[in-house]
C-alpha cells in the first residue's frame, strides 16, 4: 500500500520549488509567539518580514537584506482538525474528492511540524461520532493519521457536522495548542460562533477551507445539453442534469455560496482566526504559505 505521506512529501516536491519550501517552513517557524528559540539561519528578506529580524552585519556583507530564522528549543503541540464525514467524500472545484486535498494539507502541516520537533495529533469524525489520536512524533505516527481521515471519509459515512469535533476540542483538550482545520465550506451559526470564539481564547487556530466542486464547471468536459445526471452527497439526493442548467438554479445557487462564504468569513474574522482556502492538492502549498503568512502578520 503506497504511503500517504510519502505521496504528500512526493506532491510537495513537484508542486513547489526548493524556495518555495524553503519559506513555507521558515513561515510554519514564526507562528508561535513567545516561545524559546535558537538561531538556525538566515533567508532573504520579505516585504512583510519583522525589520528587527534583519541581521545588518549580514545584510551589509551580502548587498540585500537577509532575515534570521530560528528554531524552537521547546516542541509544541499541532493538533489536525477536521471533518470526515461524507461531504469531504464530495468533489471538490478542482476535481479531486475533498478529502484528498484535506489529506495533502493535513500531511504538509503534519510533516511541517515533524520537521520542526513538534508533536501532532488528530480529532476528526461526522455526526455520528469524534475519534481522537493523542499528539506524538515521528513520520509513522502521521502516516497514522493521514490513514485515518483518508478510511474514514466515505461516501458511506455519516453527515459532516464539524461543531461535534471542534466541541470536542474545546472540553477535552488542555493547555495552548495550534490547531489546524481543515473543512468544506462551512456555514455560520451563533453555536459554531461561540465555540470558536471559546476555542480562539485558548489555542492559535489556522483555518483552511477545500472549495466545494462548481454546479457548473467553468470549462464542462462535455457540451451542457450532455451533461448526466448529478448527486448531492451531503443531501443524499439527486441533481436532475436539466435544473443544473436552469439559469434560474445557478443563479440562485451562486447566490446562496456568495452568502454562505460571506458568513463564514465573518464569522472567522470575528473570532479573530485566520482562513485561507484551497481548490485542488497542487495548490495546497501556496495557500499554506499564503494561510501562515497571514496568521503572522495579524498577531
Amino acid at each position: 500500500m503506497t504511503s500517504l505521506l510519502q505521496r504528500v512529501k512526493s506532491d510537495m516536491a513537484i508542486f513547489a520549488h526548493r524556495k518555495a519550501r524553503g519559506m513555507l517552513d521558515g513561515e510554519y517557524g514564526s507562528v508561535f509567539r513567545g516561545r524559546s528559540l535558537d538561531f538556525d539561519d538566515l533567508r532573504a528578506y520579505i516585504p512583510g518580514d519583522e525589520v528587527r529580524d534583519i541581521d545588518w552585519k549580514a545584510t551589509a556583507r551580502h548587498g540585500s537584506p537577509l532575515i534570521r530564522r530560528y528554531v524552537a528549543v521547546r516542541r509544541q503541540t499541532v493538533l489536525l482538525v477536521t471533518d470526515t464525514g461524507r461531504n469531504m467524500a464530495a468533489a471538490a472545484r478542482s476535481g479531486e474528492t475533498k478529502k484528498d486535498i484535506a489529506v495533502m494539507a493535513l500531511g504538509v502541516m503534519g510533516y511541517l511540524a515533524h520537521r520542526h520537533g513538534d508533536v501532532v495529533g488528530l480529532v476528526s469524525g461526522d455526526s455520528a461520532g469524534t475519534t481522537a489520536l493523542s499528539a506524538k512524533g515521528g513520520e509513522a505516527h502521521l502516516e497514522r493519521l493521514l490513514r485515518r481521515v483518508h478510511s474514514a471519509a466515505t461516501l458511506d459515512a455519516a453527515p459532516s457536522r464539524l461543531e461535534d469535533q471542534l466541541d470536542h476540542v474545546a472540553r477535552t483538550i488542555k493547555g495552548r495548542n495550534l490547531l489546524f482545520v481543515v473543512a468544506d465550506e462551512v456555514a455560520a451559526s451563533p453555536a459554531t460562533s461561540r465555540l470558536l470564539r471559546r476555542l480562539q481564547a485558548q489555542h492559535e487556530i489556522l483555518w483552511l477551507t477545500v472549495r466545494d466542486a462548481r454546479l457548473v464547471p467553468d470549462e464542462p468536459l462535455l457540451p451542457l445539453d450532455e451533461v448526466p445526471d448529478s448527486y448531492s452527497v451531503s443531501g443524499s439526493y439527486p441533481l436532475p442534469a436539466h435544473l443544473v442548467r436552469d439559469p434560474a438554479v445557478v443563479s440562485a445557487y451562486a447566490t446562496a455560496v456568495a452568502e454562505r462564504d460571506t458568513g463564514r468569513k465573518a464569522m472567522l474574522r470575528q473570532a479573530g482566526i485566520t482562513e485561507g482556502e484551497v481548490a485542488g492538492s497542487r495548490d495546497v502549498v501556496s495557500a499554506l504559505f499564503a494561510l501562515l503568512e497571514r496568521h503572522r502578520r495579524a498577531g
